[in-house]
Formats: structure tokens, C-alpha cells, sequence
């Protein structure tokens, strides 16, 4: 390992260590929790949709979130390990076979839905 990936192996150590980055993929619902500025005061927004890309790049890592609000898609690039993300909580898992779901910007409806992934474990 070069000088710059052991940096940045060390920053998104210190990062992860402080907030935890839950583990998923595309087509995962998820729901992330932004931090916004408003004047003087900050409040948690959460944002809610379908992961349809990610980006593993190290510390340069992102993902996008598409959500529909109001009849209209909406997509957003957040980076993975910005002070800005309070919190990323997987809402369900979904059955994708593809690790980017651009297609689902052509398409709107029952067509559009994600298989929600079924748990194998039984239920006590």
C-alpha cells in the first residue's frame, strides 16, 4: 500500500469510527439522515428512497438515492463519508442483478418496484 491509500485508509478508520456506515447496495431502500443549514439553525433532514448506484472509491466514495416526490424523480449523489450524512439506515433489502439501476429512470409505476429480499431464518 502506497503513502495516499494509507491516509486514506486512516481518515475513513477515524470516520467510520465515529458514525456507523451500515452495509448495502443498489437497490436497497434506504433512509439518510442530512444535516441542513437553515441561518443560524441545523435540523436532521431524512431523505428516502432507492439506492440505484454506487461508487466505491475510497474516501471519495458515493451513492445515489432516487426517490419520486410529488409525480417527479428526484436523484441524489451523496458522498459516503461527508460530516453532512447523520445517519444512512437501510429500510429494506431488494433483489437486483445489477450493481447500477439507471434503468429505472425510464420507468415509472409497477414496473419500477424492487422485489423486497425474503429472510431465509424462521421466526421464533
Amino acid at each position: 500500500m502506497n503513502l495516499i491509500q494509507q491516509i486514506e485508509a486512516e481518515q475513513i478508520a477515524k470516520l467510520t469510527a465515529e458514525k456507523k456506515i451500515p452495509e448495502f447496495r443498489a437497490g436497497d431502500t434506504l433512509r439518510v439522515g442530512v444535516r441542513v443549514v437553515e441561518g443560524e439553525r441545523t435540523r436532521v433532514q431524512n431523505y428516502e428512497g432507492v439506492c440505484i448506484a454506487r461508487s466505491n472509491k475510497g474516501i471519495g466514495s458515493s451513492f445515489t438515492v432516487r426517490k419520486i416526490s410529488f409525480g417527479e424523480g428526484v436523484e441524489r449523489v451523496f458522498p459516503l463519508y461527508s460530516p453532512s450524512i447523520e445517519a444512512i439506515e437501510v429500510v429494506r433489502r431488494g433483489v437486483v442483478r445489477r450493481a447500477k439501476l439507471y434503468y429505472l429512470r425510464g420507468r415509472s409505476g409497477k414496473s419500477a418496484r424492487i422485489v423486497e429480499k425474503r429472510d431465509a431464518r424462521p421466526t421464533e
